[in-house]
């Protein structure tokens, strides 16, 4: 299973209702590990550092700085942009599908874009 970080404005309530779902799902937010207001390139380095996937609804920036980083040659562990309009229950679906049947590495480099089915 994949370890998830949230960024600081990934709904909260898909984050208590894929631990509702999973409770031993590893995930963190990041105003919980002392990156509260951080820029994005320092969360996307501290992702890096941890190893940890970013869930973020964030598609102007968050993917911008992530492909730098790839074409920087830096480790980027992988992103999930969620869209903001997907539901709560499909967003946890989706979520927990890919961290459940995606290998350690296998995002890495990548942009997973949910709802993966439109």
């Amino acid at each position: 299973m994949l370890f998830l970080v949230a960024d600081e404005n990934f709904n909260n309530t898909i984050v208590r209702g894929l631990l509702r779902v999973k409770p031993n799902l590893d995930i963190v937010r990041v105003q919980d590990v002392g990156l509260f207001s951080a820029s994005d390139p320092t969360v996307l380095e501290w992702a890096a550092k941890e190893d940890r996937i970013l869930l973020t609804h964030d598609v102007a920036t968050i993917t911008k700085y992530a492909y730098e980083r790839i074409r920087a040659g830096k480790y980027m562990p992988g992103v999930i942009e969620v869209n903001r309009k997907v539901s709560i229950g499909l967003a946890v679906e989706e979520i927990l599908f890919v961290a459940e049947t995606c290998n350690h590495g296998e995002l890495e480099g990548q942009i997973i874009y949910l709802p993966l089915t439109k």
